[in-house]
């Protein structure tokens, strides 16, 4: 299963008001781990910066002069994702941006199904606790220190890291990666096995448990099974 998080930085709250995607960034999941490929791309959105939304994510008007405009990276940017679920924090918010974007160039939405919204997600598992994307850092004793300023690329690193927590963990699916597995014919086997425990795990059992079984099991006859010979 592939899934890209995404994020957005843009010129303001309301793109049918003139504002304007500047910053796209994005990070390949595949079967819920990081794969390494990543999407990350700067626009110029053919207007001013306003003032509050610099304050926010530091790209100005002589930084965005030269690069490409929405209409130039559209068709990369959609085979990118392709049809593969969005994981968006607030996904109402970048989704309304992107299909703005794409519907002004003529070009395929991004249907709204195809969206997993974490602050959605956040707000159902801890009702009533902040939910935006630095809480659940805190929350999660993730790293956030390199985010001074909103970043694309580097909120959607965050926000990978966040997305697994909250739907359990950082551990790959039971479809392991091909990186993980032994072909052989037209059988694929399960080449990972777990590591040996440095330290076993103390016994559980109590004394008295250990003695109530012995005589559980004496009264099962004079030859268990267990008690044979292999």
């Amino acid at each position: 299963m592939r899934e890209i998080v995404l994020d957005t930085e843009t010129t303001g709250f309301e793109p049918e008001q003139g504002d304007r995607i500047v910053e796209i960034g994005g990070v390949e999941l595949l079967n819920h781990m990081p794969t390494g490929r990543t999407y990350h791309q700067y626009i110029n959105p053919q207007r001013a910066m306003p003032e509050d939304a610099f304050k926010v994510h530091g790209l100005g008007d002589d930084f965005l002069r030269d690069k490409p405009l929405f209409a130039d990276i559209a068709q990369a940017f959609l085979s990118f994702v392709g049809d593969s679920k969005l994981v968006i924090h607030n996904a109402a918010f970048d989704m309304k941006f992107l299909n703005a974007e794409l519907r002004w160039l003529r070009l395929p939405q991004l249907p709204w199904e195809q969206a997993i919204d974490t602050l959605a997600i956040a707000r159902k598992k801890f009702p009533g606790s902040p939910a935006s994307l630095d809480a659940l850092c805190r929350r999660f004793n993730i790293d956030n220190g390199a985010r001074t300023l909103h970043g694309a690329l580097l909120d959607s690193e965050i926000l990978a890291e966040v997305y697994l927590e909250l739907i359990g963990g950082r551990q790959p699916d039971l479809v392991l990666g091909a990186d993980q597995t032994q072909t052989k014919g037209t059988e694929t086997h399960n080449a990972w096995r777990p590591a040996p425990r440095q330290h076993p795990l103390p016994a559980r059992l109590s004394d008295a448990e250990a003695q109530a079984h012995s005589a559980f099991v004496k009264t099962l006859g004079d030859a268990p099974l267990w008690d044979k010979p292999g």
